[in-house]
């Protein structure tokens, strides 16, 4: 696949010796009432015009995956596209809940996308943005790109949670999606392997990837499995690796080179 070649060149030492731009931006949601946080990081001296929406995981916060991947910043730089790490609460899994205490999708999907594209003046075209992120992020990451395929042409996922119902005392879920058992259709309506009936046919170009010694490594082969069973056409990597920083300062690599690969293909065509 042509996206490790790109890995590849970044393997070998050809980072560009100059870093990109790191701001952190404060975005109004109307819909929640306060400022959320994000950092967004510029290429250097390149006008970017795709954007990459990279989420953190569980207990994370809008710093997480920087102080995680600093290295992030000099892969801006080598693929040229603008990267975002928003802010998604404690514990939102991205989701709009039930009783609407959070709105992180709608937050992700209508104030802050149209924010980023008017300050940095990147494209708005689905073609244009990709989304992925880690564990709860990873989660969001799916969760969001099959539910506003008019939104993002492109998604990942890495050590994501992509299906909740294993763990139904974990992480807080139960205070926003009431108990599994006695909600079991509100916990399939927000988990991602019970959605992928939602995907078009060639809407989602889509690289997954989980460490061989994480705890989600069995629900990500699960989804692997019913992607390649539906149909549905995904790259998927699995690497030695547990649930924790040194996996994603790898993993990174591998889902940025991918992206690059998209965005490069839309610019040539």
């Amino acid at each position: 696949m042509k996206y490790i070649f790109l890995l590849l060149a970044t393997i070998a030492g050809m980072l560009p010796l100059h870093a990109a731009t790191v701001d952190t931006v404060n975005v109004r949601s109307v819909l929640m009432n306060k400022d959320i946080k994000a950092v967004v990081i510029s290429p250097e001296n390149k006008k970017a015009t795709s954007t990459l929406y990279l989420l953190h995981g569980y207990s994370g916060n809008y710093a997480s995956w920087i102080k995680t991947a600093p290295h992030i910043e000099q892969l801006v730089d080598t693929y040229g596209y603008l990267v975002v790490c928003p802010d998604g609460g404690f514990n939102s899994w991205y989701w709009d809940t039930p009783k609407n205490d959070y709105l992180y999708e709608s937050y992700i999907t209508k104030e802050l996308i149209p924010f980023i594209e008017q300050q940095y003046q990147v494209g708005s075209d689905r073609t244009n943005r990709a989304i992925t992120g880690l564990s709860m992020g990873g989660h969001g990451a799916l969760y969001l790109a099959f539910r506003n395929q008019d939104l993002f042409g492109f998604a990942g996922s890495t050590s994501g949670g992509v299906d909740i119902r294993p763990f139904p005392d974990n992480w807080g879920m139960k205070t926003h999606l009431g108990e599994y058992h006695q909600e079991p259709e509100i916990w399939d309506a927000h988990t991602v392997i019970e959605l992928t009936h939602l995907v078009k046919p060639k809407s989602l170009e889509l690289f997954i990837d989980c460490g061989t010694e994480d705890f989600f490594f069995e629900v990500n082969n699960k989804l692997h499995e019913k992607l390649t069973y539906m149909n549905i056409a995904h790259h998927y990597l699995t690497m030695p690796g547990k649930h924790n920083g040194e996996y994603w300062v790898r993993s990174i690599d591998f889902q940025m080179a991918f992206f690059a690969q998209c965005f490069q293909k839309v610019t040539l065509n």
